[in-house]
């Protein structure tokens, strides 16, 4: 892979992983597009740390907070202020119990060896997003309860396929649960922490594969733009949630899907 295909793929994993248009369909047809072969595993992985840093540092604020409250209920020592944050860990874990075990079910499948599985996949994508439109909801985190976190978690493990977004499935989700728009944009990243976590240890299970013909150069092109694309898309993103416009986006995907189904 050229520095060029690396720095290209890099902005395509850092746009697309928070832009709802979904990150894995998109390299599936960029890889296809620029004839690159088998991507190193180093590769993935440090776009996987890319994207893992840009949610961190964004949502850095709720991140600490949650950290501090499970850190004071460990020792004993937790308040009421706390409470709120307690739930929403205990949320978190629901949901990623649940897209863990959707998740591996979907991989084995091994969906991304075929492009027309995106192509679909960029539909339905599109018909989640025109529906968030119509969809509002106004529970704070202090009313959800564990069946909002397994409908979020479980769309989360759908999203596993190709071309399904991530992001805009699960906001979607919690829209259509009865969660605020805000909450609903905060809480599909808060879960995306521990899903790309494990997606990471996937990868560094074969640790001892991730040598790679790959020039320093190009891996460092394709983690900076990652890196830096990721944030000023999902910085883009949540003002889009907030102001209820996710749809715009189906625009996109509905040509981009009928012209995959055509050509690919």
């Amino acid at each position: 892979m050229s520095l060029l295909q690396s720095l290209l793929l890099g902005v395509l994993q850092g746009i697309t992983e928070f832009i709802p248009i979904s990150s894995s369909g998109h390299l599936v047809v960029m890889r296809a597009v620029l004839g690159v072969g088998d991507i190193p595993l180093l590769y993935d992985v440090l776009l996987h740390v890319a994207t893992l840093i840009v949610v961190v540092v964004y949502f850095w604020d709720r991140i600490e907070r949650i950290l501090v409250a499970v850190g004071r209920w460990t020792l004993r020592r937790g308040t009421r202020d706390d409470r709120q944050h307690l739930r929403l860990a205990l949320l978190i874990v629901v949901a990623t119990v649940i897209t863990g075990i959707i998740g591996l079910l979907i991989r084995e499948l091994d969906l991304h060896l075929y492009p027309r599985v995106a192509a679909v996949a960029f539909l339905v994508t599109a018909v989640m997003l025109i529906l968030s439109r119509f969809t509002r909801g106004a529970l704070d985190y202090e009313q959800l309860r564990s069946r909002h976190a397994l409908i979020v978690g479980a769309v989360q493990g759908i999203a596993v396929i190709p071309g399904i977004s991530r992001s805009g499935s699960t906001i979607f989700a919690a829209l259509a649960s009865g969660v605020s728009r805000e909450r609903a944009g905060e809480f599909s990243f808060l879960i995306s922490i521990p899903a790309i976590l494990g997606a990471l240890l996937l990868e560094l299970r074969h640790f001892g594969e991730l040598g790679t013909a790959m020039e320093p150069s190009a891996l460092v092109a394709g983690f900076v733009g990652a890196l830096v694309f990721g944030f000023l898309a999902l910085s883009l993103l949540v003002r889009l949630v907030r102001g209820g416009k996710l749809w715009i986006f189906a625009f996109y995907l509905v040509p981009l899907g009928v012209w995959g189904l055509l050509a690919l």
